[in-house]
């Protein structure tokens, strides 16, 4: 007998933004990426968000997928752009912030804003290798 896992998707019952703590959904626009802070500390922000998993699955949120875009200005201001696996997502109050304050706790970055959107929107198509065989989606 084979152990399958399946990835749970809360059907979206709530129009997306609503659910998402207040402040998540501003636009980081005014966040201009910085060369040298996007070569010397993105990569230690990414590697922050590693350790963030969904409660309900056992995959950190980066490898599922839900990390559009990490960024870094010439201030040590780190933009995170995500998503949910659903707008009715049970983490919904508590992923953006504790994506949030990981990308906080990187040396080098001085304040970190977390923005939720919904375009594109998240499929499993956007999980990485490692995270479909950890689900058992990858022969």
């Amino acid at each position: 007998m084979t152990d399958t896992r399946y990835l749970h998707v809360t059907p979206g019952h709530v129009e997306p933004g609503e659910g998402i703590p207040e402040g998540f959904d501003h636009p980081l626009d005014d966040i201009i990426p910085d060369p040298a802070a996007m070569a010397e500390v993105q990569p230690r922000v990414v590697a922050a968000l590693r350790t963030v998993f969904d409660p309900e699955i056992p995959v950190n949120i980066y490898e599922l997928g839900l990390i559009y875009d990490v960024f870094v200005d010439a201030k040590g201001v780190a933009g995170v752009r995500m998503t949910l696996t659903a707008p009715a997502c049970p983490a919904a109050q508590t992923l953006p912030v504790e994506v949030r304050d990981k990308a906080l706790a990187v040396e080098g970055i001085s304040d970190a804003r977390v923005q939720i959107v919904w375009d594109p929107p998240w499929t499993r198509e956007r999980m990485s290798d490692v995270a479909k065989l950890e689900l058992g989606m990858m022969w």
